[in-house]
């Protein structure tokens, strides 16, 4: 199974050196920095940068479906008619959007580690246990953006009449398809602008995981600029490579709303 899995690996890492655009065969610096800083391979930092272009972005998207799923089940806990589901889902949004970032991410990366370690314990486990740095940065971030996306679907679900819950009676559908065949298409075009914002600053707060030693952009620009002694080169690669990831979000995020607007026009 490990040889499996080490196959797999390898055969991802090769797709991924192919398809790179700054050290892949017709990569940025490959073409255009082979003799500056930024050449790819031992003689410049191409090659780490743009390994940090992946992790953040990989950290992004591996994020996103989690706040995603958590947010949306939290908005629906905060209109239950369950008291108690409503007030936990309130308790929830309150502490993680009132909690620094930051903050979250040390109470999860190392107090996670804590609490796992004294549960392992318990059942006779002595061993070291360390907490990864790329799961703990995915579950911070995870956590702080449901938190603000179950405010975002909270508002969108308002913003869609009752009458189109007892629609779906009327024709027979349980809860279910009523809420996948008929709410959730309005639910997305209403929370697509809100959820593109918080998409914007789910990318910048993908920064935040370089304190604990995960190699993202910010990670691998600041080592790379404390040893050539180069900061205003490197730190300003950061920013050109951060304002990159939103130009593609934005692009696709508007590619996204114009189809939920003609699919909306098509009914």
């Amino acid at each position: 199974m490990s040889g499996l899995f080490a196959a797999i690996y390898s055969g991802l890492a090769w797709v991924v050196s192919i398809i790179d655009p700054f050290c892949g065969p017709v990569g940025v610096f490959r073409l255009f920095g082979s003799d500056t800083l930024l050449a790819c391979g031992d003689t410049g930092w191409g090659d780490e940068v743009a390994y940090g272009f992946l992790v953040t972005a990989s950290l992004a998207i591996a994020t996103l479906p989690i706040g995603l799923t958590v947010g949306f089940f939290v908005a629906l806990a905060k209109q239950s008619e369950e008291r108690s589901l409503r007030l936990a889902a309130n308790i929830y949004t309150t502490i993680f959007r009132g909690l620094p970032e930051l903050l979250t991410l040390f109470i999860v990366y190392y107090g996670l580690q804590i609490l796992v370690q004294q549960f392992l314990a318990t059942i006779g486990y002595e061993g070291p246990v360390e907490i990864n740095a790329f799961v703990a940065g995915m579950i911070a971030l995870g956590v702080v953006f449901s938190a603000y996306c179950s405010e975002v679907l909270l508002s969108a679900f308002k913003a869609i009449p009752h009458g189109q819950y007892e629609a779906g009676d009327a024709l027979g559908l349980h809860r279910g398809a009523t809420m996948r065949l008929i709410i959730l298409p309005q639910l997305i075009r209403i929370a697509l602008p809100g959820l593109g914002n918080l998409w914007m600053a789910l990318l910048k707060d993908t920064a935040l995981v370089s304190v604990v030693g995960l190699p993202d952009i910010l990670r691998q620009t600041g080592v790379a600029a404390r040893v050539t002694k180069q900061a205003f080169e490197f730190f300003g690669l950061a920013c050109i490579l951060f304002l990159i990831l939103a130009m593609i979000s934005s692009v696709a995020f508007s590619a996204i709303e114009r189809r939920t607007k003609r699919a909306e026009m098509g009914r």
